[in-house]
């Protein structure tokens, strides 16, 4: 695995500017929210060999929109690990812009969720890479990518392949991809087999986004927008919450013992999954409508309280 660095790391569920206001509406919420969190946490544990699987998404929650993850999130993240949890990233993030996270909180052995639900990890420090793929999630693009393209002729498209390679239009580079995108024309990208496509507009809003989908609508596979206009486009009924649900599953975790901390709209069905669904500070209204509590921002290290409640 190769080591964080603090870097500019903006994936989808990243793409925008800080709230405040947004962030200042929520903070009443959150104050009542931590009062009930640790009786909540207490009530769902029924000895302290109990284990309970914590999904964390990264952008806008253990990182900022710098890419920076704050020492008091980075040790409450190592303790709740340390404490023998199932800490598991789920991200929108590809895989090899998950591995630095991973490796950064102390994960040697668990499960990560990549590609919004794309991708299911299974990591292990003894390993030859640190980690196996356990599931890939993919579907034709074609007539997606096609539909999308006369709708919004002058967005930028990029599509993480079944090999993990990224091929794109127009030079489109994103850090959350992992690796460099290798440019193509648009017909080899309609011919290939994705994990997820991603795309995106400086020319566009998210409304104008929303407008496009409703007029041609996405017919066999799962989308968000995000921030910006930005849209991530998986498998039909592909998400983060179908893959940690699979993981759960695999794990034998009972139902009310599941957490999930995240604030953007690829976070919403992880949100509502978990027994504990918590939304950042700054999170867009139909996040926090979907979440059982809200914490602080991610720039009030909202993420460490909510772990520290764990421990």
């Amino acid at each position: 695995m190769t080591t964080m660095t603090e870097s500019s790391v903006a994936g989808n569920d990243d793409r925008r500017t800080t709230n405040q206001n947004t962030t200042a509406q929520n903070t009443a919420a959150q104050n009542t929210a931590d009062q009930a969190s640790a009786a909540r946490v207490g009530n769902s544990r029924n000895g302290a060999g109990d284990k309970m699987m914590i999904a964390l998404d990264v952008d806008g929650t253990l990182v900022d929109h710098d890419g920076h993850m704050s020492v008091p999130v980075r040790e409450a993240a190592q303790a709740v690990v340390a404490a023998g949890h199932h800490v598991m990233i789920a991200t929108g993030r590809s895989l090899n812009a998950t591995l630095p996270v991973i490796e950064h909180i102390g994960i040697e052995n668990g499960y990560a969720v990549c590609s919004n639900g794309g991708v299911i990890l299974r990591v292990d420090s003894g390993l030859p890479e640190g980690y196996e793929i356990l599931h890939k999630a993919t579907f034709d693009p074609g007539p997606v990518l096609r539909a999308l393209r006369k709708r919004l002729p002058s967005a930028k498209y990029a599509l993480e392949d079944e090999n993990g390679n990224f091929l794109s239009t127009e030079r489109f580079q994103d850090a959350s991809f992992g690796v460099e995108a290798v440019g193509v024309d648009f017909h080899t990208m309609l011919e290939a087999t994705a994990v997820r496509v991603v795309v995106f507009s400086s020319e566009n809003t998210p409304e104008e986004f929303n407008t496009a989908i409703r007029h041609i609508g996405l017919a066999g596979v799962t989308y968000s927008v995000g921030w910006t206009a930005w849209l991530d486009i998986a498998a039909a009924g592909v998400t983060k919450a179908s893959a940690l649900e699979q993981l759960r599953d695999r794990l034998s975790i009972e139902t009310h013992r599941t957490v999930a901390v995240g604030d953007g709209r690829n976070d919403i069905e992880m949100l509502t999954w978990a027994r504990r669904g918590v939304a950042m500070g700054q999170a867009p209204v139909e996040v926090i409508a979907a979440a059982d509590e809200v914490t602080k921002s991610v720039y009030d290290d909202g993420a460490a309280h909510v772990l520290r409640s764990l421990l």
